[in-house]
């Protein structure tokens, strides 16, 4: 490798950021992750209309803000999760027998995400 790729925090975008410098690159921005919460909110919205457009549960579902992004620049686990299988690459539970084998570990701190390389 010729240099590490390192984005500098922006704002709130923790998770593009820590994506980014996982993938070593300038591979999402804050509007393609915003794309994939649009997606995943969508996909929430038609399981939710399953049990009918009517009924109760969903008008309040329709009343709450997306659970994937918000305007601060937070992206949820399952944006992150989405936008890595795009690479081909999963997310693992620290408790996981997977995570012995990891070459990255992505961090969540007190709300803000980062990228590690583990040491052992």
């Amino acid at each position: 490798m010729e240099f590490i790729f390192h984005e500098k925090q922006e704002g709130s975008l923790c998770a593009q950021h820590c994506l980014n410098n996982l993938l070593q690159g300038e591979y999402f921005s804050p509007v393609e992750l915003a794309s994939i919460a649009h997606q995943l909110d969508e996909e929430e919205r038609m399981r939710m209309a399953e049990g009918g457009v009517t009924s109760e549960d969903y008008r309040a579902f329709l009343q709450q803000p997306s659970g994937n992004m918000d305007d601060t620049g937070f992206f949820s686990i399952q944006v992150i999760t989405n936008a890595l299988k795009f690479w081909g690459l999963d997310v693992i539970l620290l408790n996981s027998p997977a995570y012995q084998n990891m070459q990255y570990l992505t961090c969540l701190k007190l709300g803000h995400l980062s990228v590690c390389r583990p040491t052992n």
